[in-house]
């Protein structure tokens, strides 16, 4: 059962944020879509929709993505589009439908640090920060790893490259959360290996991506680079996949990854 004690709309991230650490069951309220599968009761919760955090903004070093931005938004804007062979857009266009993807946002997903999210995995290999309004600047890998206490997410900003990136996953069905799911990208010779949804939140395969930097880029160099991906990251399962399964499909998926960002 769900309970909220009050509702605050607060102005200014410096009263959203002073609500949020007055008492430990206050909570920011995201896209709200996931908010009703559990049980929990709520003191104060605080809703950022007045602070204008719904955007987009391409600067001249870096793309940036507010925190109320929805997953709708992302697929749909031109500017995610134009870099990164659009991986973020084809990473969010299959999750269940239009209607919850118009409310899912950006930032209560990678603050909630979802195991099973396509868009965390694809963002990974990107060198994406987050901002924290108490927090400052962070790599998104170190964020995943350690998370925060108590902190807000304001936005996510991307570096401007010309980064190749795929992103692959797979589905029991089109609607369904992933079974697994990779992102590969590559910047001159740097590879990144990203592999989440194994249930576990999303990681860079360091090894792999490690070797594949530092290869020819044959096609038994590929084929060594998805195996060590494969090694050196665990997997687990659950209602989705065994960790066999999900062990074997990996390993496919990243030699067609790094294939297509190749071509």
């Amino acid at each position: 059962m769900l309970a909220i004690q009050n509702y605050l709309l607060p102005e200014t991230l410096e009263e959203a944020y002073k609500a949020l650490i007055e008492k430990r069951n206050n909570k920011i309220l995201g896209g709200c879509g996931f908010l009703r599968m559990g049980s929990q009761k709520i003191g104060t919760a605080i809703d950022l929709s007045n602070l204008n955090l719904d955007f987009i903004a391409e600067g001249e070093n870096i793309v940036e993505i507010g925190a109320m931005t929805t997953f709708r938004q992302v697929e749909t804007s031109s500017v995610m589009k134009k870099y990164f062979d659009g991986i973020l857009p084809k990473s969010v266009e299959h999750i269940v439908g239009v209607q919850l993807r118009n409310i899912v946002t950006v930032g209560a997903t990678v603050y909630s640090r979802y195991g099973f999210s396509d868009f965390i995995t694809a963002l990974l290999c990107l060198e994406a920060k987050v901002v924290l309004h108490s927090g400052g600047e962070i790599l998104l890998e170190e964020f995943l790893k350690n998370g925060v206490e108590r902190d807000i997410l304001i936005k996510i900003i991307i570096p401007k490259s010309n980064r190749r990136a795929v992103f692959k996953m797979m589905r029991n069905s089109k609607s369904d959360y992933a079974i697994l799911n990779i992102s590969v990208s590559k910047l001159d010779k740097d590879w990144k290996i990203v592999v989440g949804a194994r249930p576990q939140r999303a990681e860079i395969a360091k090894e792999a991506s490690s070797y594949l930097t530092n290869s020819n880029e044959t096609v038994e160099e590929i084929e060594h680079a998805a195996m060590l991906a494969v090694n050196e990251l665990t997997f687990g399962s659950n209602m989705r996949g065994s960790k066999e399964y999900r062990r074997s499909i990996c390993k496919v998926l990243i030699k067609r990854a790094i294939l297509e960002v190749l071509s």
